[in-house]
């Protein structure tokens, strides 16, 4: 069950892309949390899920309450099926759903609990960003491997794929104390198994490096708002007893 956070979607949701890839995979459900939408998100999505309920479905929030929480309250309702993997997805479809398969078979051939999708320019893949998001994520993942002492690329790719069990929902049991960098304090709740003796981050975690992965306009994090990252990253250092690393 892949979870898909959406806020005021309804003109950029591409229905046509998830109504063809659960024809095309028997398996696979997506589960959209509607985060609150003022426009017309929420009849948009009762149409999809409609034409394919037993694949498709809506958590509706009561109100706008961020992408992190929705990402977490939409992973919980997966725990409670019966479903093995889980996960979350950008609605823009910036990474093309063709790359959940190839995520869930890395996790299953690894026996990883997390994979990262990650946004690597290489030879044979068309990853476009713009260059000052770029750059700007670079130093970000760098500060972001400095803190966590965890060789990480891409911590804020918008796809990610896990097994649902219960050192998931231990794990998105609490509210994210961070609203931009949630997928570092996911991170971060895994370093305190780490510190525990059982080495899920240094040994489960994987990175993905996407076929493809396109910029697609919209995006709500302005260069104001990464501002704010910074003072996230130190509150998770506080939260969670982080340092920076020599090592990293």
């Amino acid at each position: 069950m892949i979870v898909v956070p959406c806020f005021n979607e309804a003109h950029r949701l591409d229905a046509g892309a998830f109504t063809e890839r659960v024809t095309a995979r028997p398996w696979l459900h997506f589960l959209f949390v509607d985060d609150g939408s003022t426009d017309s998100t929420a009849r948009v999505l009762r149409g999809l899920c409609a034409a394919r309920p037993a694949q498709l479905s809506v958590l509706a929030l009561p109100a706008n309450a961020g992408k992190a929480e929705a990402v977490r309250q939409g992973v919980l309702e997966a725990t409670r099926t019966d479903a093995l993997l889980t996960g979350y997805w950008d609605a823009d479809l910036a990474a093309p759903l063709s790359e959940i398969d190839r995520m869930c078979e890395l996790l299953r051939r690894r026996d990883a609990f997390l994979v990262l999708g990650a946004r690597v320019k290489l030879l044979g893949r068309r990853i476009e960003r713009q260059p000052a998001r770029h750059y700007l994520g670079r130093a970000f993942a760098t500060c972001t491997s400095l803190l966590l002492d965890l060789p990480v690329y891409d911590t804020q790719c918008g796809a990610k794929v896990l097994c649902c069990n219960e050192l998931t929902r231990s794990i998105f049991a609490e509210p994210f104390i961070t609203r931009w960098v949630f997928d570092v304090e996911i991170l971060a709740r895994l370093m305190q198994r780490d510190r525990r003796g059982e080495f899920v981050a240094r040994s489960r975690v994987l990175e993905h490096p996407l076929l493809q992965w396109i910029d697609v306009g919209g995006s709500r994090l302005t260069r104001t708002e990464w501002a704010r990252v910074g003072l996230e990253l130190l509150a998770l250092a506080a939260r969670y007893r982080l340092s920076m690393s020599r090592s990293a």
